[in-house]
């Protein structure tokens, strides 16, 4: 077990050669939302932009894209037609992928049977490192064989992580170390199990962080994280160390948002 440390964040952000331009640090696509959810993905986009990615490009229903694009204008928003995502969207999808560098995949998709159907598809086509969230952790557990040798990160609170692997893991930490090191090795994937310390795991190597406070309980803050994560892939950062970042990342925000706010913390809060 090895505990994260900021260090980490030292060597991934250094100081910018004059000359960069944009796309060095990264295309982020995100694809989530649905007729009833436009935050999740909203979340991801927001905190991406302010980990550094150059560029994020949110794929989301009509009404989910419409009501993104209105946040910021730093926002790009493609609806697609219908309410949720259907297979016959990813052709539009991987049409407009050039130069993408990572992927952000779940939050406020839904679990419709087309939407799943649909998630497994783009995960097994894709080529690129990405960000397994949410609904997308419904939507793999029954197909886990489409994350195995592939530069995934699978972000599971302890439910999800129950639904993906059919197992409960309780508040002991030498437990929940145990259990997540044994379903990451056996899916051949990387596992951030979200909690008071976040467990992190290739199946060979544990890392835990231990940034965060109980207040960070509200909805949206698991779409920050994917956020987080998703751009320091894009970035080029490697997924292993991309999720302990993410978690140090996010969880120092939250603190530094907690002394402000107190219990009424909101994902936004975090994000700024």
């Amino acid at each position: 077990m090895i505990e994260v440390k900021p260090t980490l964040l030292k060597k991934i952000y250094r100081k910018r050669d004059a000359w960069v331009h944009k796309y060095d640090f990264g295309h982020l696509v995100i694809i989530g939302g649905s007729k009833r959810y436009s935050g999740s993905p909203t979340f991801n986009a927001l905190a991406a932009y302010r980990s550094g990615v150059d560029l994020v490009t949110v794929f989301a229903p009509e009404r989910a894209a419409n009501i993104i694009a209105t946040f910021k204008p730093d926002l790009i928003a493609y609806p697609l037609k219908g309410d949720y995502l259907k297979p016959n969207h990813l052709r539009v999808i991987f049409k407009s992928m050039k130069n993408v560098t990572g992927f952000v995949i779940g939050g406020g998709l839904g679990r419709k049977k087309q939407t799943k159907s649909a998630v497994i598809k783009f995960l097994k086509k894709v080529e690129i490192p990405g960000i397994i969230d949410a609904d997308a952790i419904h939507a793999i557990a029954d197909s886990v064989d489409v994350v195995k040798g592939k530069k995934f990160v699978i972000t599971p609170h302890a439910h999800e992580f129950y639904v993906l692997s059919g197992k409960k893991v309780s508040t002991n930490l030498a437990q929940r170390i145990k259990i997540v090191k044994e379903v990451a090795r056996e899916m051949e994937t990387i596992i951030l199990l979200k909690g008071h310390v976040d467990i992190i795991s290739d199946g060979i190597k544990v890392f835990v962080n231990r940034t965060g406070t109980p207040c960070m309980t509200k909805g949206g803050l698991g779409d920050v994280l994917a956020g987080i994560c998703g751009a320091l892939i894009a970035r080029g950062v490697e997924p292993l160390v991309a999720a302990q970042v993410a978690a140090f990342i996010n969880g120092k925000a939250g603190e530094l948002a907690t002394n402000v706010y107190g219990e009424g913390l909101m994902a936004s809060d975090v994000i700024d």
